[in-house]
Parts: C-alpha cells; sequence; structure tokens
C-alpha cells in the first residue's frame, strides 16, 4: 500500500478514485503549514497532494524522502519550486483540465458584465434608480478578442467566444503550443494591433511578473478592455490604475489581484485597491473562476488518471 498525504480540503470523492490504485490516504487538511514539514516525515509518504496552503520548496521536501509525486490539486503552480522538486526527483502533477471550463464560463461572464454594466446596474436597481441610458452597453459581436496565453484556459474561453460572432486573436511564447480553429495564433505586435479586448491567461512565474505593465498597455493600438482571470502578479496594478485614470484601459475585469489577503495590503496596495474598487468600469471577484461545483470533483478524476498514469510508468 502506497502512502499520500493530502493537506487540504479535496471533494469527498477523492478516496474512491485512489483507493483502487493501493494507495491509501491521510487526509489532513487540518493541518497548518507550519505544521506539514513533520507530518511529513512521520510516514514514509510516496505521495503529497495540495491546493494553495503550502509552498513546496527544497526545504519542505527534505522532510519527504520517500516523495514521488506532488499532486496540485488545480492548475496553478505558483506555490511549487519546480526546479527543486526536478532536483529532489519529485514529479509535479496538476490538474488544469479539471477547471479549465469553470474559467472559460466565468470568463464570459465577466465579459458581459463588464460590457453591459450588470454589477453597476444591479447595485443602482437595488437602490431604486432606474437609469437606462446611462447603462447603455457593448456588444461581444464584432469585437477583437486577444488572449495572452492559449493553453487550457485560453482555448476553453475561446471556445465559448465562437457564439458571440467576434474576432478571436491569440498569442502565446511557447512556439509548440497548437492552434484550433476557435482563435488565429499571431504575433504579439499583431495582437497589440487589432485587439479590442485583452484576456489574460498566462501562469505566474518569475519571468512572467509583470509582464502586463505600462509599456505592454501602451503598446495595444486601441483602448482596451481588459480581464484577468490567471494570477494577480501577471499585471502591474499600477500600470492599469493608469491606464484607466487616462482612458487607455476602458473597463477591467478581474478575479485575481496582486494581493489577495486584502487585510495584509501595503499602502501603495491599498491605495491601488481602494480606486480599483470604487470605479464604475470596473468588475471585481474574489478568485474564483475555476471554482464551480463541478471542477471541484473534475479536478479529482484528473488527478487520480495522472497518478494512475504515473504510477503505471
Amino acid at each position: 500500500m502506497s502512502l499520500c498525504l493530502v493537506i487540504d480540503d479535496m471533494h469527498p470523492s477523492l478516496p474512491e478514485y485512489l483507493q483502487p490504485l493501493g494507495i491509501e490516504l491521510h487526509y489532513r487538511p487540518d493541518l497548518k503549514a507550519a505544521e506539514v514539514p513533520a507530518a511529513l516525515a512521520a510516514h514514509p509518504y510516496e505521495g503529497l497532494l495540495v491546493r494553495s496552503k503550502l509552498r513546496i520548496t527544497t526545504q519542505l521536501l527534505a522532510h519527504g524522502p520517500h516523495l514521488r509525486y506532488v499532486g496540485r490539486a488545480g492548475a496553478g503552480v505558483d506555490n511549487i519550486d519546480e526546479e527543486a522538486l526536478a532536483a529532489a526527483g519529485v514529479t509535479l502533477l496538476n490538474a488544469p483540465e479539471g477547471n479549465r471550463d469553470a474559467v472559460g464560463e466565468f470568463a464570459v461572464g465577466l465579459l458581459l458584465a463588464l460590457f453591459r454594466n450588470i454589477v453597476r446596474a444591479d447595485g443602482e436597481v437595488r437602490a431604486e434608480a432606474w437609469h437606462r441610458e446611462a447603462n447603455r452597453g457593448e456588444e461581444i459581436g464584432g469585437k477583437t478578442i486577444g488572449l495572452l496565453g492559449y493553453g487550457h484556459m485560453g482555448k476553453a474561453f475561446a471556445k465559448r467566444l465562437q457564439a458571440f460572432d467576434c474576432t478571436v486573436l491569440a498569442y502565446d511564447h511557447d512556439s509548440g503550443v497548437e492552434s484550433n480553429h476557435h482563435a488565429t495564433l499571431v504575433s504579439l505586435p499583431e495582437l497589440q494591433a487589432r485587439a479590442e479586448v485583452l484576456s489574460i491567461h498566462i501562469p505566474y512565474s518569475p519571468a512572467n511578473h509583470h509582464f502586463v505593465n505600462h509599456e505592454f498597455l501602451t503598446g495595444f493600438r486601441n483602448p482596451l478592455w481588459l480581464l484577468n482571470t490567471a494570477r494577480g502578479e501577471v499585471l502591474n496594478h499600477a500600470a492599469l490604475v493608469e491606464g484607466l485614470q487616462n482612458g487607455q484601459v476602458r473597463g477591467a475585469a478581474l478575479d485575481v489581484l496582486e494581493n489577495e489577503k486584502l487585510a495584509t495590503l501595503l499602502p501603495e496596495q491599498q491605495a491601488r485597491f481602494d480606486y480599483l474598487r470604487a470605479a464604475p468600469n470596473v468588475v471585481l471577484t474574489p478568485h474564483v473562476g475555476g471554482w464551480s461545483f463541478q471542477s471541484y470533483a473534475r479536478i479529482n478524476e484528473v488527478l487520480a488518471r495522472k497518478i494512475r498514469e504515473f504510477l503505471a510508468r
């Protein structure tokens, strides 16, 4: 029997997927991050399943000498030092296929909310104000939508945009990314020359830190509507606020922020957040793009399949 430590809440279907593989689960979502090293050292765990509670580092891996794989229940792996895993001979398994549909649908919802002033209008009607002309909105049809990144999430969004009779362009720095009929792969200069909407779908990495910055945004020919369902740190929020103030950015819908622990905002972060939450052309949600009842269960299916394939090598 192979042992696997689970340190975050998972959908309750996990045992039914992993027990037939000969895996005994030690389900410990109650563990605080500081308690994980000791827990990891207490048993010869071959697997560790995480969400985002914990950073996986060289120091942590030293407490799990028997580890063979780390499973990330979700898409983003910015909390995991992949070089440290490689050095320790530990395989990383993640599950972007599990929540890509949720993200794709949510991005459509954000775009509609932004274009049609849904959030603002809802608040006004609740306050017994009826402003039709002030809430006249834009249609997606006829627009050119630019996707920054064309992996699982970008492809899921592009697929859903097909119903709107719009043009979808995508740029990805990875030359190995495959195109499909939902979007046209273009160079970054072409994306900047043609896009009216920019939707961010790149993962966070040190190389992608503030990839979308002042220089990047001012490189677009058209004033932009901006969506971010990826990671807050890939977007320079100072550049975003500046763009909103000068009209380079017509509106923004953000499911992620530069610092999502709102009680710990630094003074400059607080000033930017105060501007964003007061702006009538900004929609904010609490990192729930990939968080649906269906994706919660589907992530287990994807992880279990990848663990089974890994163990069969």
